[in-house]
């Protein structure tokens, strides 16, 4: 299992000869392209949008998963929606009849997640877009002042140890539980959640009880013990959260997992994760 900052030194020598060929050209690392049916605005210093760029998706293999995994009409639930790298897609899955509620809590992803919105009008009328953390309890927790949300693919300062992302602000996110969130909505089912996080799924799945509990929605999400261990969480409490609310887990392929915590601690080595789906 390649760990994320290996994933993004094998992409770092395909980009730096992208980009010598665009500097040739007289290009930019910013520019407009479309993928499986999606348009898209990329900065080709940024992993994420490199991704998209080359391999037509980010994550293609999960993005095969749901599509397998979403019935048109669906509700979803894009938790740490990025730039948008899921929820687009997501939304193509769900249908004209479908729904994408993305959530994204660092001011520059958002902002970027409403541009690639914007350039796909017929999706966006299917995607709410919200600035906002999920959290275990509204009334205590606040959102840091800064998370992970960009993998530049350039050298730099203050990029972490492990997977290479830098720190962006969190101005103008709120915390809301998505119990709350749902309940002012009147949102009253929720089929699908896509669920990558950085470390921050347990304090997201403890202010959701009432959502899981009812709906039960299907999920595909990371399953990252390091990650978790920084936000002072644990894959152990992540896994009995899971086993508290009824799922059980498989690889992408569909291939079951054991719910056992401590396979995964030894398995996912540090500095890297596991998308799985949770049912």
């Amino acid at each position: 299992m390649l760990k994320t900052k290996h994933k993004i030194a094998m992409v770092q020598v395909a980009q730096s000869a992208v980009m010598r060929g665009r500097r040739a050209l007289g290009k930019t690392a910013v520019t407009r392209a479309r993928r499986l049916g999606v348009n898209w605005e990329l900065d080709l210093s940024e992993g994420i949008d490199f991704a998209i760029w080359l391999t037509a998706a980010f994550e293609l293999e999960t993005v095969r998963a749901y599509k397998r995994m979403i019935r048109s009409g669906d509700v979803v639930l894009d938790i740490g929606a990025n730039i948008g790298a899921h929820t687009l897609h997501l939304a193509q899955a769900a249908g004209a009849s479908g729904r994408v509620i993305a959530f994204e809590p660092t001011d520059w992803a958002f902002a970027k997640l409403l541009r690639n919105c914007a350039l796909n009008p017929e999706l966006e009328r299917r995607i709410e877009c919200n600035q906002v953390m999920l959290v275990a309890d509204e009334a205590k927790d606040v959102p840091p002042p800064q998370i992970y949300s960009s993998w530049p693919l350039s050298e730099g300062d203050n990029l972490h140890q492990l997977h290479g992302g830098q720190l962006k602000t969190t101005h103008g996110a709120r915390a809301r539980t998505l119990d709350g969130f749902l309940r002012e909505r009147k949102v009253d089912r929720v089929d699908f959640v896509k669920l990558d996080i950085d470390g921050f799924e347990c304090s997201m799945l403890r202010g959701a009880k009432e959502t899981l509990s009812r709906s039960r929605p299907r999920m595909i999400m990371e399953l990252a013990p390091y990650a978790l261990a920084e936000q002072g969480a644990s894959i152990h409490e992540l896994i009995a959260l899971l086993r508290e609310y009824g799922y059980r887990l498989s690889k992408l392929s569909g291939q079951p997992l054991t719910l056992d915590a401590a396979l995964f601690d030894r398995t996912i080595p540090a500095g890297a994760s596991m998308n799985v789906i949770a049912i």
